[in-house]
């Protein structure tokens, strides 16, 4: 069966069903509280209702939206892989191969370090949905691929080298979140990785 990428669904979704721009506002509202509450922390701590309390939405519109905490999560989940994708192909199109990829590495760094809260509480919760988080892998992995096939066309990377390396290592940086020098060593890496990556002269 073929698996359709997280962010050509979401366009097939608009297109099949368009939001009026009430309900898409309303949907925006809710998924932009969640992100904050992943972001502090916070999203065990709140009844499932007060998403609705805190959107300034009513909550016969979250569970029309959001039926499930579950369903929210993932929601905001694919929204954020998808943003880290759309990020991807604006810098492939905009910058030398090279720098794009070097950039977007950089980027993930900066997006786990502000995203910390919401990258632990999603990967709780979407254990149980196994099937959503590899599909999300699937989607950044695809991303990073095209980012190097980029840089190995125009030979300033090794084609030695393919793109499931550096996933690894991205998913290396995040898993290490609780080190003291957490930050400070998620750029040596991501040095490492370029400079790894790079051809030699």
């Amino acid at each position: 069966m073929e698996i359709i990428s997280i962010c050509q669904r979401r366009e097939r979704m608009t297109a099949d069903k368009p939001l009026r721009a009430d309900a898409q506002r309303k949907r925006e509202a809710l998924l932009a509280t969640a992100r904050e509450v992943f972001d502090a922390g916070g999203f065990f701590d709140l009844r499932f209702d007060d998403f609705a309390r805190l959107a300034g939405v009513g909550t016969g519109t979250l569970y029309r939206h959001f039926p499930t905490r579950e369903a929210l999560a993932e929601a905001v989940y694919h929204g954020e892989v998808a943003t880290l994708c759309d990020r991807a192909r604006q810098l492939q199109a905009t910058l030398p191969a090279a720098e794009a990829l070097a950039t977007f590495l950089r980027g993930m760094v900066d997006h786990i370090d502000a995203h910390e809260g919401l990258a632990r509480t999603l990967a709780t919760l979407m254990t149980t949905r196994s099937g959503a988080l590899t599909e999300g892998s699937r989607a950044l992995e695809q991303a990073v691929t095209d980012l190097v096939a980029a840089a190995v066309q125009d030979g300033t990377v090794r084609d030695d080298v393919d793109a499931g390396a550096v996933m690894m290592a991205l998913h290396g940086i995040g898993a290490a979140h609780d080190r003291p020098h957490w930050r400070a060593e998620a750029d040596d890496v991501i040095t490492l990785v370029l400079d790894g990556l790079r051809r030699p002269r």
